[in-house]
């Protein structure tokens, strides 16, 4: 069709098709009367292909079809119409209770599978979820798919962030934080926002981790729970990498408080769980990015011993922060004999890039002046081996 041709459709000298019409409501995701076809309640419109008639709910037709129908009973039937709608859902409580029971699968997984190994189901039950959002849903079971989305976007972005995909991952944070925002959640809001706080304090800006850490901080005030705490300690171990001493020890006291009084946030077997080990390495970075080397030492044993034998690369994280303090200490040969025999003994599919950043900051922990030395020169070869050699 040409501009003349629509001219005479909007000055109604001509009249369009029922298969026009159809195509016209496609192209413009509109109905009939919203396009000035008002006497048009039957279209034909085009779906997967093939041409089928639609015809609008009686209750919703134009005045003009219901010239002699009382106004009370098309009251009465747009309610009906109305209630039929909003009870039609593509999701049964049953199939809903599952889908959770699979994703609270997936976060405990989470825990101690290789980041590579878990994207694949991660996008597996991502794509069920996003599937079923994509249809009209009621508002509570919306809001438990947006949550669910929330869940396992975090769970991508933060397996992306350890294998230094970081644009991707900063994608996945981003929709995360759109997907929580969405199911009204206040906890998940937070918790998804002390989260992503992770990629910028490992990869910068460090502004971002607290901006993020605080941001999560705020939406949790007003009652003490595992996920303020986990906003407090993750802003803490931000100020204390910018050297902002007195911010970050207040943060670590009142981090310290809140987790006293609400106690560790739901099983140690679950990613999107706030342990006391896991707060304990919280502590532990903060303390050894302010040079408390002595205080980082504490925690860390502390933390260390409440890990399984089957776990994640947080005891990793540990044992290099052990690292950082003895080079902080002045002991340059066994702070990189500790860094390079923890790297090794991490198993390849968890030797990932976040892994290897960590392990370089024990070299920039160093004195300038022993940088070069036969011990950091060692543990730079060591981290400069391709997963799998020794």
């Amino acid at each position: 069709m040409d501009a003349i041709q629509l001219g005479y459709w909007e000055t109604e000298r001509h009249h369009p098709r029922a298969v026009t019409i159809g195509l016209l409501c496609t192209l413009y995701e509109s109905t009939p009367t919203a396009l000035g076809f008002d006497e048009a309640a039957q279209v034909v419109v085009p779906v997967g292909g093939t041409l089928v008639a639609a015809t609008r709910s009686p209750a919703f037709q134009t005045a003009s079809a219901h010239a002699g129908a009382l106004l009370e009973d098309r009251v009465d039937a747009a309610r009906r119409s109305v209630d039929r709608t909003l009870a039609v859902s593509s999701v049964s409580t049953s199939q809903l209770d599952r889908l959770d029971e699979r994703v609270m699968w997936a976060r405990q997984q989470y825990v101690y599978t290789p980041p590579a190994a878990m994207l694949a189901s991660l996008l597996d039950h991502l794509g069920e979820v996003n599937d079923l959002a994509a249809d009209r849903q009621p508002a509570a079971v919306q809001g438990k798919l947006s949550e669910l989305t929330a869940i396992l976007s975090t769970l991508v972005a933060d397996a992306l962030m350890k294998m230094g995909q970081l644009v991707r991952s900063r994608g996945w944070y981003d929709t995360a934080l759109t997907a929580a925002d969405d199911s009204l959640n206040r906890e998940l809001r937070a918790r998804v926002r002390a989260q992503a706080a992770m990629l910028p304090f490992y990869y910068g800006p460090i502004e971002a981790a607290v901006s993020l850490s605080r941001e999560a901080r705020m939406i949790s005030r007003g009652r003490p729970s595992a996920t303020g705490a986990f906003a407090a300690a993750a802003e803490a171990r931000a100020l204390a990498r910018l050297g902002d001493a007195e911010g970050a020890e207040e943060a670590i006291r009142y981090a310290t408080a809140v987790f006293e009084q609400s106690g560790p946030g739901g099983a140690e077997s679950d990613a999107f769980s706030f342990p006391e080990r896991r707060f304990l390495l919280y502590k532990s970075g903060t303390f050894t990015a302010l040079g408390h080397t002595r205080q980082a030492r504490q925690v860390q044993a502390q933390a260390l011993a409440m890990y399984p034998a089957q776990t994640g690369i947080d005891p990793t994280l540990l044992q290099l922060e052990a690292a950082i303090c003895t080079a902080l200490d002045r002991s340059p040969t066994e702070a990189c004999e500790l860094a390079g025999a923890t790297y090794l003994r991490v198993l390849p599919a968890h030797r990932t890039p976040i892994v290897e950043e960590r392990a370089r900051d024990v070299i920039a922990a160093l004195a300038p002046g022993v940088r070069t030395g036969k011990a950091a020169r060692e543990l730079t070869e060591i981290l400069a081996l391709p997963p799998g050699e020794m």
